[in-house]
C-alpha cells in the first residue's frame, strides 16, 4: 500500500457487502465476530493444563514394554517418567539416569504427524560411560560425547511405518539431531543442536 494513499480510499474500493465497505469500525466488529466464531477451535491450545500425552515402547534388547501417560493436567507425571527412565536403562549395566522430557515430547509430536499409534521400538536410550566408550571401539558411529550420556537421545523404529519416512518427519520438527540408519533401520532423536545425518 502506497503510505499517501489514505486507508478510507482503500476501503471504499472493497467489493459491495464486505467487511471492508463501511469503514473501519464494521472492519473490526467482523473480524471480532469471526474471532469469537473460531474460539473453540483455539480454545483447545489454549488450555495446556488439558493435554495428554502418552507414549508406549517395546524395548528391542530387554522384551520390556511401558504405556505411559507421562504429561497429564499441565505438569510432566513424575512416577511416569520414573518408568520411562527405567525402560530407557542402560540395558548392559542396570544404570538408570533420568531421560530429558522434551525428548519424550519430539515422540509423542512425531507419532501424531505420522498418525501411527503402534508402540515405538527402543534400540537405545540412555547409555553410560562404560556402554558408550565400548560401542565406540567397535563402530566410528558412536559419538564420545553423544547425547545418549545425558539422557537427551534415543534409536527407535515405528514398526508398520517407514523409517525413512520418520525421517522425514523428525526433520520437519527441526528440534534436535536426526541421524538415518537404514541398514538397521532405526532413526536416532535427540534434543540437541537441529543437524542431520
Amino acid at each position: 500500500m502506497d503510505r499517501k494513499t489514505p486507508h478510507s480510499a482503500i476501503l471504499r474500493g472493497a467489493p459491495e457487502g464486505s467487511a471492508f465497505q463501511g469503514g473501519r469500525r464494521r472492519f473490526l466488529c467482523a473480524t471480532g465476530a469471526a474471532l469469537v466464531t473460531l474460539l473453540p477451535l483455539g480454545a483447545a491450545w489454549a488450555r495446556p493444563g488439558r493435554e495428554r500425552r502418552f507414549l508406549s515402547f517395546v524395548h528391542t534388547h530387554t522384551g520390556e514394554s511401558l504405556s505411559v501417560d507421562y504429561f497429564r493436567e499441565g505438569a510432566y507425571d513424575p512416577s511416569a517418567l520414573e518408568r520411562v527412565n527405567h525402560l530407557l536403562r542402560d540395558f548392559r549395566t542396570e544404570q538408570v539416569h533420568p531421560i530429558d522430557p522434551t525428548l519424550l515430547d519430539i515422540l509423542f509430536d512425531l507419532q501424531t504427524l505420522a498418525e501411527h499409534e503402534r508402540p515405538f521400538e527402543v534400540i537405545s536410550g540412555y547409555r553410560s560411560p562404560q556402554t558408550n566408550t565400548a560401542l565406540r571401539r567397535r563402530s566410528h558411529g558412536v559419538a564420545e560425547h553423544s547425547l545418549h550420556l545425558q539422557g537427551r537421545a534415543i534409536d527407535v523404529r515405528l514398526p508398520g511405518f517407514a523409517t525413512r519416512r520418520l525421517r522425514e518427519l523428525a526433520l520437519g520438527l527441526q528440534r534436535g539431531g536426526v541421524g538415518f540408519y537404514a541398514r538397521s533401520d532405526f532413526v536416532h532423536l535427540d534434543n540437541g543442536p537441529a543437524r542431520f545425518w
